[in-house]
């Protein structure tokens, strides 16, 4: 029972970082936008979060810089794509470089660096309950708010008026337009709340999952996230069940490498991203009524007027 509490805790660790980035690119993509530049916002994120909570002492602190870098990177997404209408996978990917860079910039003098990780929570007689009270009552913030904020992107996207525009953005901004909605603003507050997400989420992996920073900490996670919106149907609730699913599977090669299993090192490494291509092609043979994507996800839309 205790090892199976230590893998589900580490599975929780595992999945946070991409539930958070996933979560805010599912939106982004609700709005009819393709940002392929998760992964250079969330390393830009981990290098500012670690800085921030470096200099400051504070893990609030780190974590808001971690969320204003994501929305910086953002905000240069926004302003090629959306401002000078440039397209959005060569940009995505430009973004990604240019995170690398950034990061890894930022982040040079922080390298061998230590912070005090995120508390996590504690409540007396809950938290001490065998088995199932540290799973449900000990985890750190982060855990919580990524749920949270999962459940909010729900009732936002399906019960309220600005959710059901946004969707309309997505599936067709010309109508969108015609009907008098500012297709262009909505599209880039998406988009900021994307790029917050993955800061965050880059941010989560110093501040709380790993104490130190390293570069290129982020290990493609961003690329995964980007395929947890896409096995997810764009649907939340679909989101949270892929999003522990790849960190199982992360996980678990890392206790069969520990098992002293036969098979080499190197393949169990590359398991987590050999599940993603697989449950990719796994989903778009399953598909037989069209695809469930957005309409009018990465065309780019130019008012007339």
């Amino acid at each position: 029972m205790g090892l199976l509490e230590a893998i589900i805790l580490a599975v929780l660790a595992a999945s946070t970082p991409l539930l958070l980035a996933a979560t805010g690119e599912l939106v982004t993509e609700r709005a009819g936008v393709l940002n392929l530049g998760v992964e250079g916002m969330m390393i830009v994120g981990a290098a500012c979060g670690f800085g921030g909570a470096w200099l400051s002492g504070s893990v609030i602190v780190g974590a808001i810089c971690g969320i204003l870098a994501g929305v910086a990177m953002s905000l240069i997404f926004a302003l090629m794509t959306l401002g000078l209408a440039v397209n959005q996978v060569a940009t995505g990917l430009a973004l990604t470089i240019l995170g690398v860079g950034v990061s890894g910039l930022i982040g040079s003098r922080f390298v061998g660096e230590k912070i005090t990780p995120a508390p996590k929570l504690y409540i007396p007689g809950l938290t001490d309950i065998p088995f199932a009270g540290r799973i449900l009552f000990g985890e750190d913030a982060f855990v919580y708010l990524s749920l949270a904020l999962i459940v909010g992107v729900s009732w936002f996207l399906y019960t309220t008026r600005a959710g059901l525009i946004l969707r309309a953005v997505g599936d067709n901004h010309v109508s969108a337009h015609a009907l008098g909605y500012p297709v262009l603003r909505i599209r880039m507050f998406a988009v900021m709340f994307g790029g917050a997400c993955a800061g965050l989420a880059g941010a989560y992996l110093p501040l709380a999952y790993t104490p130190f920073f390293i570069p290129g900490m982020t290990a493609g996670r961003g690329w995964i996230a980007l395929a947890l919106v896409v096995f997810s149907s764009w649907l939340p609730g679909r989101l949270v069940i892929g999003a522990y699913l790849f960190g199982a599977v992360t996980i678990l090669q890392l206790h069969a490498q520990g098992a002293g299993f036969g098979i080499p090192s190197q393949f169990m490494t590359a398991l987590p991203y050999l599940a993603t291509v697989i449950v990719l092609v796994l989903i778009s043979r399953a598909r037989t009524g069209g695809s469930t994507a957005p309409a009018a996800l990465g065309t780019v839309f130019v008012p007339d007027r």
